[in-house]
């Protein structure tokens, strides 16, 4: 990483984005001191975790969570047991674990599925496991490395809506880091981009989208909503056709994924010059 200063506010789900060796993980890695910068300082609830040993950094980790891309979850232990084993780590007391691992069971939907092995749950249920030990001791943050990238696109929705879900009913701070823009805009609210160890470009999700500045940002963007297209109006984007001037620009785009987000109250999306009524905007936005 080179130069690399963000301020991610309390509550708010924070993405970080890149390609492979962008830097992303190894920044997630400095908010709970698993990488030490060699220059500057990174604090976590006005304390700095950067510089902190031993007993105080234990301490500052136990109100940090992670969870990861592959799960990394004790195959010999139950689920229960594994959400267990974070809880006895932070010194809970025993008559405290049970009622607490029943609770968090239930807020990831698992609560049927407590005195199963990891071999016997599906990779959603693997990573909702996950989740639970992650959350279990009331983290403030909770660290996301690529969660969704090892699992099909409708299981990764319901994880999404899972952490969208655990971000507003018990207010923990998410950082995410993913490669995917489509990941960043369905649970978003502010973005870095990364490129070779700097971040190139941040902000609220919505401005990214549709006024990308950097070039490296300007290529995800086009890629992320390249994608949402059917072929027969892909081909004929910038320099491949006719229908390029019906088009609606990338903040068109943009403002119809945070109406269909935030439920829109006024019942209509804009678009340049043009107004689209819900339910009669293109159907090649969805």
């Amino acid at each position: 990483m080179d130069d690399v200063s963000l301020h991610i506010a309390a509550g708010e789900i924070f993405g970080i984005v890149g390609t492979s060796g962008a830097g992303k993980s190894t920044l997630l890695r400095t908010l709970n001191a698993l990488t030490r910068p060699s220059q500057g300082r990174v604090n976590v609830n006005g304390v700095e975790i950067s510089a902190l040993d031993g007993k105080a950094l234990r301490q500052a980790r136990q109100r940090i969570g992670m969870i990861f891309q592959h799960f990394n979850l004790m195959h010999t232990r139950t689920v229960a047991q594994n959400v267990a084993f974070s809880l006895k780590a932070a010194g809970w007391e025993r008559s405290k674990i049970a009622p607490r691992v029943a609770e968090i069971l239930t807020l990831v939907g698992l609560a049927d599925k407590a005195n199963r092995f990891p071999v016997q749950l599906s990779g959603g249920q693997k990573q909702r496991v996950g989740i639970a030990r992650a959350i279990a001791n009331h983290p403030d943050v909770l660290l996301c490395d690529e969660p969704t990238s090892a699992l099909d696109l409708e299981t990764s929705a319901t994880i999404l809506a899972l952490l969208r879900q655990i971000n507003a009913q018990l207010g923990i701070t998410i950082v995410l880091i993913t490669h995917e823009m489509n990941v960043i805009k369905s649970i978003c609210d502010r973005v870095a981009v990364m490129s070779g160890g700097k971040v190139v470009e941040s902000g609220e999700v919505f401005d990214v989208f549709a006024h990308p500045q950097h070039a490296f940002t300007q290529q995800l963007v086009s890629h992320t909503l390249n994608l949402t297209l059917p072929e027969r109006l892909r081909e004929h984007l910038p320099g491949q056709g006719r229908l390029r001037e019906h088009l609606p620009g990338p903040r068109a785009v943009a403002e119809n994924f945070v109406y269909r987000r935030f439920g829109g109250a006024a019942g209509t999306v804009r678009g340049g010059d043009q107004v689209w009524r819900r339910g009669q905007y293109p159907a090649w936005q969805d």
